[in-house]
């Protein structure tokens, strides 16, 4: 919604020691405008703030995993053949990478 649209304007008393709850809620949120954590909490009863750690995790084995692959792809077109290793290596990654997405759901799943 835009800023143009709100034209009402609510008005309501806080204590001061309600006013530093609310700014260290804000904080712990990672939200800077009054207005918008008051807004979101009068709307919806809560903010929730993801921690994108596992799934950056996830993108960075992902990405490895993807080049690795690449890799042997391009070594077997070259030579015909890629090592025991390489594959046993790229099952590893794999491994790791579901191990991280099953701990990120678990975390997903206490949130929602």
């Amino acid at each position: 919604m835009d800023e143009e649209n709100r034209d009402v304007m609510l008005h309501f008393r806080v204590s001061q020691a309600e006013l530093d709850r609310i700014r260290r809620k804000m904080e712990e949120q990672g939200i800077h405008s009054m207005s918008a954590y008051l807004r979101k909490m009068a709307l919806d009863g809560y903010c929730v703030q993801l921690d994108y750690q596992y799934p950056k995790q996830i993108t960075t084995l992902l990405r490895r995993c993807s080049n690795n692959l690449n890799q042997y792809a391009k070594r077997a077109n070259e030579q015909g053949s890629i090592y025991a290793a390489d594959i046993q290596d790229l099952q590893e990654r794999l491994e790791e990478i579901w191990k991280q997405q099953k701990e990120s759901l678990q975390i997903l799943s206490t949130i929602l």
